[in-house]
């Protein structure tokens, strides 16, 4: 088992982790405990995760709908109303397992909750266990504007338990992937060389995939929690990614999932950054053809670019009404705080669209 440690607490990586989280329940014998999942992590975690940490009969469940568009303040106030039902005290220790809604929204509610109570997180999906549930981070979205609500509170403790990834489908855990992808190109060349050879294929390279993600995530967020300078870098490939994400929620019937739209995220600024930051032409053909070899093109349509337009000025990032973006010097090295115009973010788009076979 890999230990972390975090600015103010520990994540805790392998396949025997849930003996970890039966250690740690000891500190928290006697307090109310409080389980937070959705129907999958029920249906598909929750039964495992209770008999080998002996929760079982020591819990209160609250099941949830999954999907982003169920991350709210609407079922935040469902769940303090429960709280309050429950009678839950500060004494109390809500445990999140599930993917990055869970995480993200179990978190802000325990940390509001009556000024802050204790949680930890268990994130089940790939995308949860490199990046939501890491880093502090916890909110909701207010009108499909993604986490414009919330709080930097970091969890307890993290138990990541790679087991968890193979009650996933491809389509899951590709959306995990695409936050592989920016991490590498964020900070480790040599991890985008392993990653483009598929880690997903072999299920004895996940736990190696987790851990280099979570250390050059964990290893920035230390320097930065707040976000005031190099944590920004995580942002890469997420400025147009959360305006694709947040416009597919409002317009579209199946949604795009967190990650595909990164993975659209991720082209478009690296078109970016080759027209303003120096990349490269053949790194910029290198990360569009691995991006483009794992996930399928999107139809991006030309009249929703202002749309999008709008929904980036709305990103929380941005700061005098300029959008903000980060952007790649290098393969493993990026830059931030670049106020990009709307002439280059529309160049860009319709770069995304030239891409279609």
């Amino acid at each position: 088992m890999h230990i972390i440690k975090t600015k103010e607490s520990k994540i805790f990586i392998g396949n025997d982790v849930l003996d970890e989280v039966k250690k740690t329940l000891e500190k928290y014998k006697d307090y109310q405990k409080i389980l937070i999942v959705d129907e999958n992590s029920f249906n598909y975690c929750a039964t495992d995760f209770l008999i080998q940490t002996e929760l079982a009969n020591d819990v209160e469940i609250i099941e949830l709908d999954s999907g982003e568009e169920n991350k709210t303040l609407e079922i935040c106030q469902y769940i303090w109303q429960t709280f309050v039902e429950l009678k839950v005290d500060r004494d109390a220790l809500v445990i999140n397992l599930g993917g990055g809604v869970i995480c993200d929204l179990g978190g802000f509610v325990a940390s509001v909750y009556k000024r802050g109570i204790n949680f930890i997180n268990v994130p089940t999906t790939l995308l949860a266990q490199i990046d939501a549930s890491v880093g502090g981070k916890v909110g909701v979205d207010l009108n499909n504007l993604k986490n414009i609500i919330g709080v930097f509170n970091e969890a307890e403790a993290v138990f990541i338990y790679p087991n968890f990834l193979r009650t996933l489908n491809k389509k899951e855990m590709l959306a995990g992937y695409s936050e592989a992808f920016k991490h590498a190109l964020i900070a480790d060349i040599d991890y985008w060389k392993k990653l483009k050879t598929n880690l997903l294929s072999n299920d004895s390279l996940w736990e190696q995939l987790i851990l280099r993600s979570v250390e050059i995530k964990n290893d920035i967020v230390k320097r930065d929690l707040k976000e005031s300078g190099e944590r920004k870098k995580l942002n890469f490939g997420h400025t147009i990614g959360h305006a694709l994400e947040s416009y597919s929620l409002s317009n579209e019937e199946l949604p795009l999932l967190h990650g595909e739209a990164v993975a659209v995220g991720l082209i478009c600024e690296t078109y970016i950054s080759h027209k303003v930051n120096g990349l490269n032409h053949k790194e910029l053909k290198d990360i569009v053809s691995c991006v483009t070899n794992f996930f399928s093109y999107y139809d991006l349509k030309e009249d929703s670019f202002q749309l999008l337009i709008g929904l980036m000025k709305n990103d929380k990032k941005n700061k005098n009404r300029a959008i903000n973006f980060t952007l790649l010097k290098t393969i493993g090295e990026a830059t931030v705080n670049h106020k990009i115009g709307e002439d280059l973010i529309l160049e860009a788009l319709n770069y995304y669209c030239s891409l279609k076979k």
